[in-house]
C-alpha cells in the first residue's frame, strides 16, 4: 500500500505509517504528524472514534535495508 487509504473495515497499523512517531510525553506517547496531534492511544483509533472512518492519511513506511 503506497499512499492509499485502507478500506473501511481494515485496521490501520500506525506503526507501519510514516506519519506515526513516539513522543517524549509520558501522558501522550504516540503522535501523528499528518494530523498534528499526540495521544495516549494509537492515532488511528482516535481518528476512527472521532470521525467514524478509518485514517485517510496512512502512508506505508519505506523500509531501508540493513546497510542504510
Amino acid at each position: 500500500m503506497t499512499g492509499k487509504s485502507k478500506t473501511y473495515n481494515e485496521r490501520v497499523n500506525c506503526y507501519a505509517c510514516k506519519h506515526f512517531y513516539v513522543t517524549w510525553d509520558a501522558q501522550m506517547p504516540r503522535g501523528c504528524r499528518a494530523f498534528g496531534f499526540k495521544s495516549a492511544m494509537l492515532p488511528s483509533i482516535v481518528v476512527k472514534q472521532s470521525s467514524g472512518a478509518p485514517c485517510m492519511k496512512f502512508v506505508q513506511k519505506e523500509h531501508k535495508g540493513r546497510n542504510g
